[in-house]
């Protein structure tokens, strides 16, 4: 059912290659046809397993599998075209879109057709919230099955259920995101952008993914309107989408009432706040409000993990090259579109390390941990202490894979990062003006790999190569 509705956002990309009058129209059309069969293939094997209930196991293998099926069938486009002309980059270009990551190997963006670009940008757009949310959505029929789908797929630490049902929580979140991202095209459209500009930007910014259809980025149109328009939608997309849905109900005070969200911001204002003052320093900016735009827009792109470039901050120098990592480990809140370990880990992580220094003093006192002024039980803290050690863990296993490799330190380091966190940019050569063209083929698949496992939140991935996942 899913590769038969993914259909319907393909033909989407193939009117724009028909209005366009692009030689892209027939690989759209011919990977349409690919992707129905394959869909119709699959619901007539399984036709009559809906009578069993999904488990908790299903759910993590129908995920994880989804999201390679549908990497493997949406880089059909890029290849039958001839636009990306070997299965490896085709693949890495792909799951970085449907994971939201926004490393690319195409090094001229702009030579590429309409239809091509817009199916670029839909899978980053799909991939914000969720193809599987998507899916729950639209197909009350999984029943309780949904309810282990949506929790594999959706990033966060806790999932709040404000409705009864999880396919009602999926459509008012989908509603949402749906809303902001026609709000963002409209603002955008008005500015110096044009409608199609437009239209992927804001597919690609909503979902803090940053693909983008110039080969300069945002750079390309060196607008202040859009640059701050684009910063506070990528600030959006990395805060909890259940807490906007409460803004737009009329509950605003519930946004400033939760914690992670304050820890969000103001972590965000000083961060920008340092960043802006160190720009300034080196002389990257010639007034202050030139070195606020500046330095607004890259703290806001990397904590989000969306990855639009209005600047190289490369030549900014290792103190920010430090402040970029700490961004692109912690990025934004639970619940949001972008990846990372999230703010809500961290803050319980503090909060936690905090009382470990009390306890040295005061051994037999009972300090709990507290959110939102509500004790945070003892088994959410384990999780979010297991969930950080797995996270740091494959960042050093990773850094370690690629420069076995071939890659260099600092390339290791910022593209185990971006790809765990699907940031985008790395460091050294992998920066935010250059690409990932140049990376060895098994580098390539690795962090393609690392990009689905951060998207999924890791252990949803890395369970299924644990052994005992596999015995009944």
């Amino acid at each position: 059912m899913m590769c038969i509705l993914e259909t319907l956002f393909m033909l989407m990309a193939a009117v724009v290659a028909f209005l366009y009058k692009g030689n892209d129209l027939y690989p759209l059309l011919i990977s349409c046809g690919i992707l129905f069969g394959t869909g119709v293939a699959l619901y007539a094997i399984g036709f009559r397993a809906n009578e069993y209930s999904a488990g908790r196991r299903e759910g993590m293998l129908t995920v994880t599998f989804t999201w390679i099926l549908f990497s493997l069938l949406g880089m059909l486009p890029f290849y039958l075209g001839g636009y990306i002309d070997n299965v490896t980059d085709a693949f890495f270009e792909t799951m970085s879109g449907f994971t939201t990551t926004g490393s690319t190997i195409l090094t001229d963006i702009e030579t590429l057709p309409k239809g091509i670009l817009f199916w670029r940008s839909l899978t980053q757009w799909q991939g914000g919230i969720g193809m599987i949310v998507f899916t729950v959505a639209l197909m009350p029929i999984l029943g309780g099955g949904a309810t282990q789908l949506f929790n594999a797929e959706t990033p966060g630490i806790t999932h709040e259920r404000f409705r009864p049902r999880v396919t009602q929580v999926a459509k008012r979140l989908w509603g949402v995101y749906l809303f902001l991202t026609l709000l963002l095209i409209g603002l955008l459209w008005v500015g110096p952008m044009d409608l199609y500009d437009a239209v992927n930007h804001a597919l690609t910014a909503i979902s803090t993914g940053g693909y983008s259809t110039k080969n300069a980025s945002i750079a390309y149109w060196d607008s202040a309107y859009i640059e701050y328009i684009i910063t506070i939608f990528m600030f959006i997309g990395a805060t909890n989408m259940t807490l906007i849905y409460f803004c737009f109900n009329g509950n605003v005070k519930k946004l400033f009432h939760d914690e992670e969200f304050r820890w969000f911001f103001w972590f965000v204002a000083i961060m920008i706040g340092v960043t802006t003052a160190w720009v300034m320093y080196q002389g990257f900016a010639t007034d202050f409000l030139s070195a606020f735009r500046k330095a607004s827009f890259q703290v806001v792109t990397l904590v989000s993990t969306c990855g639009f470039a209005t600047d190289n901050y490369i030549p900014w120098g290792p103190f920010f090259w430090m402040i970029a990592l700490i961004l692109m480990f912690i990025c934004g809140c639970a619940g949001s579109t972008c990846g990372g370990l999230k703010m809500g880990r961290f803050a319980i992580l503090s909060k936690n390390l905090f009382n470990e220094f009390k306890k040295q003093t005061h051994p037999h006192a009972i300090i709990p941990v507290r959110m939102d002024t509500h004790i945070v039980s003892g088994e959410i803290v384990h999780r979010v202490l297991a969930f950080s050690v797995a996270y740091m863990l494959l960042i050093v296993v990773s850094c370690i894979v690629l420069m076995l490799d071939g890659l260099g330190f600092e390339e290791s380091i910022g593209a185990a990062v971006s790809a765990i966190s699907n940031v985008g940019p790395g460091l050294g050569k992998l920066g935010p003006v250059d690409n990932f063209s140049e990376v060895p083929v098994v580098s390539k698949w690795f962090l393609s790999f690392l990009m689905m496992t951060g998207r999924l939140e890791i252990f949803t991935v890395l369970t299924l190569l644990v052994p005992g996942f596999w015995k009944q």
